[in-house]
Parts: structure tokens; sequence; C-alpha cells
């Protein structure tokens, strides 16, 4: 199709990024983080905003200028379009955005030239004999037929744009997407740039990382026109104060720790000697109030023995390798008079080997899988499964209690399409539930959203193969993955779950906590957002 036809569909919207595809994703493909001459947000006044390149090659594109406009108090605003009420929020002003104003937009008023812009371009594609026509020269009825769908299909997409009704479009575009549809695509992608918001309603904050996403699946499938998505990494410090402010006003992590901590205390009630492997120790926070509970036991404090493994992420955020945990843990049981031993194996969950864990006679031991194991690749990816194999490692070890905390998702073999829509509705929760305890307002949400979710989200949609790591299982498939390795589950503590729901009650009365088939599970209103479980 010539570009001019194209124009003339798309109301003369740009629509796709241009870049050399060689540049895209490498950040959300969980590569090391290099900060490259464009990125996708553009720093100002601490938050970031999206912006775009110029036109290139064969395909339109956004124009580069940012109207994203910083407030006296500091916040992102953004001019509303010409038809547009006040409130609403855009990333980008439509004036400022080439060819994408209302009028001159792919929304039409009239159906009925919609109706003639498809048929010329049909003409375009198949030539202006194009019916499919019978053994007595009357047209097809399926011909006819699949015009009258086509027809039907359009003015559907047309009322949801014109309508402004962000997540119908949303799965439109992704449906468009997974049908390898460009034209479609690239309408509707150009559309959302116009609803989403990082400084928006949940949906908005949400839509802008999903549709960040399916420009990089887009530009990843072959084509030649893309852009990277690369946000300006933060600094070590400032990434560390987004996790503990995520880690404050949301309980997930909360709830995961406590609940873990209560499986280990319980099996460990009457053991001297007691050996913790944390497969994401991260800052090592989980372990603080497990150190109070044993260090208050009636028959005294054990020796503890915490063998931490590594992750890149929490290694930048620490500013330092693990030693700095080490040493905070260490200076923490010194003060409950226990006597604590930190050994750190600074390789990867999935080279872990047995000898690198340093195993004692006389022991007991308890092994801690903190929403890590959905990062291990499985036969669905790799010749060697490595989630399978990671629990066959432990099991040899006969530890006296595993804990599992994941997050309570069906992405890992899931098709692209029904991944995006499992996708919204999981994250959609998430950042709802972000609004209780950080308004919209507040100057740390946008860096929390883009810093700690935003590259998962974006991962999930756009990588496959080996290059997509956020692969979440329910916990239906992770129980049976524990037994096919000769694990069986391990009561959680009552108390602990009494605990934890008295936790929630300080947050939101949208949470809720469930303990089902010897496992907890923390939701936000009708959705299972983590859940947690021990076994033996």
């Amino acid at each position: 199709m010539q570009e001019s036809q194209k124009q003339r569909i798309l109301g003369g919207s740009d629509s796709l990024y241009t870049q050399p595809v060689q540049e895209v994703i490498e950040s959300y493909c969980w590569q090391k983080c290099q900060i490259p001459e464009h990125n996708l947000y553009q720093e100002k006044s601490g938050f970031c905003t999206l912006d775009s390149s110029s036109l290139r090659g064969s395909y339109a594109s956004y124009d580069a200028s940012s109207t994203e406009r910083i407030s006296s108090s500091g916040s992102p605003t953004s001019q509303p379009g010409p038809q547009s009420s006040s409130s609403d929020m855009h990333i980008h002003s439509p004036e400022n955005t080439k060819g994408l104003s209302v009028n001159e937009s792919c929304m039409t008023n009239d159906v009925d030239d919609l109706r003639l812009k498809l048929r010329e371009l049909e003409t375009v594609m198949l030539g202006p004999n194009s019916d499919i026509l019978d053994s007595d020269g009357n047209a097809c009825k399926i011909e006819s037929d699949h015009r009258s769908m086509e027809t039907e299909n359009w003015n559907r997409l047309m009322e949801m744009v014109s309508r402004r009704r962000l997540k119908e479009v949303l799965i439109a575009c992704a449906q468009a997407v997974s049908d390898n549809d460009l034209l479609v695509s690239e309408w509707l992608m150009s559309e959302l740039h116009q609803m989403v918001s990082v400084s928006g309603e949940p949906i908005q904050r949400l839509g802008a990382y999903m549709l960040e996403g399916l420009f990089v699946r887009l530009a990843s499938s072959g084509s030649s026109i893309c852009r990277t998505l690369m946000c300006k990494e933060p600094a070590s410090s400032e990434l560390l104060s987004y996790m503990h402010l995520l880690y404050d006003v949301c309980p997930y992590f909360k709830f995961g720790y406590m609940s873990a901590n209560g499986a280990i205390a319980e099996a460990m009630k009457d053991e001297n000697r007691i050996h913790i492997i944390d497969f994401q120790i991260a800052q090592g926070s989980q372990w603080v109030s497990l150190i109070q509970a044993l260090a208050a036991r009636p028959t005294g404090p054990p020796q503890i023995r915490i063998t931490g493994i590594n992750d890149s992420t929490s290694a930048y955020a620490r500013g330092g390798g693990l030693d700095i945990v080490g040493r905070k843990l260490s200076s923490l049981a010194q003060s409950f008079n226990i006597t604590l031993e930190f050994h750190s194996v600074t390789i990867g969950s999935p080279k872990v080997e047995l000898e690198g864990l340093l195993l004692q006679t006389g022991e007991a031991l308890a092994v801690n899988f903190p929403f890590t194991l959905h990062h291990m690749l499985d036969e669905s990816v790799s010749t060697w499964n490595h989630r399978d194999g990671l629990l066959r490692l432990v099991k040899s070890l006969s530890p006296k209690v595993v804990t599992l905390i994941e997050q309570e998702s069906n992405t890992n073999t899931t098709p692209f399409f029904p991944r995006f829509l499992e996708t919204l509705d999981y994250y959609t929760a998430i950042f709802e539930s972000i609004d209780v305890k950080l308004p919209r307002e507040h100057k740390g949400r946008i860096n929390v959203e883009q810093h700690c979710l935003a590259r998962d989200v974006v991962n999930i949609i756009a990588c496959e193969g080996a290059a997509r790591v956020e692969r979440h299982e329910v916990l239906g498939k992770w129980r049976s993955r524990f037994l096919m390795a000769g694990f069986m589950p391990f009561p959680l503590s009552p108390f602990v779950n009494a605990t934890i729901k008295t936790l929630l009650e300080s947050y939101c009365k949208n949470y809720r906590l469930e303990e089902r088939d010897g496992a907890l599970y923390l939701g936000w209103i009708n959705r299972t957002l983590v859940t947690s479980s021990a076994w033996h």
C-alpha cells in the first residue's frame, strides 16, 4: 500500500515511532541497564514522560516534541485536546502532536465517508474488480457478508475511540497486534497515545506502560521501525527509596514475608542451629522480624546462619554487594544476643550448585523462595527445565521447610493475547490499590510505578523466549511442581494468619485474605494478587 493511501485511511495521523530495530527493548528484556541516546522517558522535575521521534522511512511517527508541562506544584500537566474536557489527562498535547487533532485524526464524524475510504483502500489493494464471482456472474454472498462484518467491526472500533473507552481500545489494539494487523495497530496506538497518562487514573497510568509494551512488541516482530523504550536508570539510592516506598504503601511484600517467617518459626521452634537459604535476599528486610521473634523464644535464641543469593536489581539498589546485607543483619542479631553468620552467593539462582551452599551437619535447613521462582525458565523455553531442576536440588537437601511467595498470575506459557488480558486485569488491581495510599499528585508515585512495576509489564507484553523473564504461574501449577519434586504441604501458622488479617485492616477494606488448601491468598476486591505456601 502506498503511503498516501495509508494516510488517507488514518486521517493523516502519525502512528509508529522510528528507530533501528537493533536498539529495541534491551532494558525490558532484562539486559544490563545502559542509558541510550534516545530515552523513552524524558525526566523533568523528577518525573519521567513519554517522548517520541520524527518521521523516518516508510512508516509514520509521532512528533518528537514533548508537551508535558510542569505546574507550579511540580506535577506534570498536559494540554487537553480541542474536544476534550479540561480534566482529560494526556501524555502529549494534541496540538503539539503532528496531525493528531480530532478533526484530522482517523476518527470521522461521517460513517458513510469512512465506508468510502475503506472501499478506496480495498480498490488500491485488490484492484477495481475485487468482487468474488460465482458461476452465474453474481457477487458471492460470502464476500458481501465479509464486507458487512468488516464494516461492523470498524464501526465498533470507531465508537470505542470516540467514546474514549481506554480499556476496550487497549484490548482491541492488542488483538490487532496479535493478528499482525499493522494498519489497525498503528491507528489505535495513535489514538491510545492521547488517552493514556502516567499521572492520571489507574487505567490511564497502566495503559501508558501497556502501550509501550505493544510498541516494543511490534518493533521486535520483524519491522524495521521501532523506538527504544529505555528510561533513564535512577541512582541506586533513588531506586532503593522507590522500593521502600512501594513496600510501605502496599502489603504484598509484608504479607509474603510475614507468612513465610511464620512457617519458618513454626518449623524451627525446637532447633538450636538454623540455616536459612534465601534465593532472593534483596535488602535482607524479611529477616529482621524473624530474628526478633527467634530472640524471644522461651527456650532461648538459636544460632543462625543465613545464605543469601544475589540478584542484579537488588545489588544495584543497594549500591554494593551482599556484604552490606550481612553487616546489617549481623549488627541486628548482636543487639539481641544472637550469634549470626552470613554467607553470600553471588551467582544467579539457576546456576546455584550444592557445593556453593556450604551445608553443615546438625543444622536445620529452611529454604525461602520470595517472588523469584517465576524468573526461572522451564521446559517451554529451555531444553533444561530450571524450575523443576532447582526444586529437585532443594529437595535433595532435606529441608525442614520451604516457603514460596509468588504473584497469582498466569503468564508463563500463555499466548500473547490472553497474556495481555491477564496482565491488564492483574496490574489494574495493583495500580488501583496504590491509589489508596499514594495520591495521584504524590511526586514519588510515578517513580514507584515506573521503576518498580512498568518494566515487568512491558517485559510480559513485549518479549518472548528467554528474553521474557516475568513468567508467573498460579499456585495450582506451583503445587504440581512441588509435588512432582517430592514435597508435601506444610501447615501455615494460624497465629501469623490472624496477624496478617490485622495488618490488612490498616491498609484498605478492599484487601481480602483467604486461607484455602493450606495456602494463603491475598487479593484486591475480586482479584487474587499474591499467594503464600510452605512445603517440606
